[in-house]
């Protein structure tokens, strides 16, 4: 079978553990893991340089496939001593009513979120974004609090309907848990 299969993933997305159950199942295969933003891996995918993609909100349609894989919650990333960061936790409503903070505009679709933190850290405003994103780019001055009435957001795996790769079923196996043994 053709080697390797290259899988991109979106900032916020570990796929580490599939990594390791897919070397432990082919020793000798290689899986390649290219981090890209949302729009490089949608075109990635779209060109061929990529098999399948960690994705966020990405739905099934005529050109592609998607097993949605998992959902996370929405947090807000404040500066270390701001009112924010004082809350177990805020609404998007309480967030809208604070007097002096400003609510960044945060392209996670199109970025990594490292440069919104990066301002929040500087005491520009806050940031809402997925959980896995601050846990990512977390630093000791700034904190995350759970946004209590934010959307969350999809991570699904997903690759095109037509030029698939011979080795997608096998690392679908290994997204949804199949063992080794287990047929479809």
């Amino acid at each position: 079978m053709p080697d390797p299969l290259t899988v991109a993933f979106v900032p916020g997305v570990t796929p580490g553990k599939w990594q390791r159950i897919w070397r432990e199942r082919r020793p000798r295969g290689r899986l390649d893991l290219v981090p890209l933003t949302q729009d490089a891996a949608l075109a990635s995918l779209d060109d061929g340089t990529v098999h399948m993609a960690l994705l966020r909100d990405v739905c099934a349609d005529d050109n592609r496939h998607a097993i949605s894989l998992y959902r996370e919650a929405a947090v807000v990333v404040a500066p270390k001593g701001s009112l924010v960061a004082s809350l177990d936790s805020v609404s998007l409503a309480e967030l809208a009513e604070l007097d002096d903070v400003t609510v960044l505009p945060v392209d996670l679709i199109g970025g990594s979120g490292a440069d919104a933190v990066e301002l929040v850290a500087a005491n520009v405003g806050v940031a809402v974004m997925p959980q896995s994103v601050a846990r990512a780019h977390s630093r000791k001055d700034v904190v995350a609090r759970p946004l209590s009435d934010a959307p969350d957001t999809g991570i699904s795996l997903v690759w095109p309907v037509d030029r698939a790769h011979p080795l997608c079923d096998e690392f679908i196996g290994i997204v949804r848990g199949r063992t080794a043994n287990s047929s479809r």
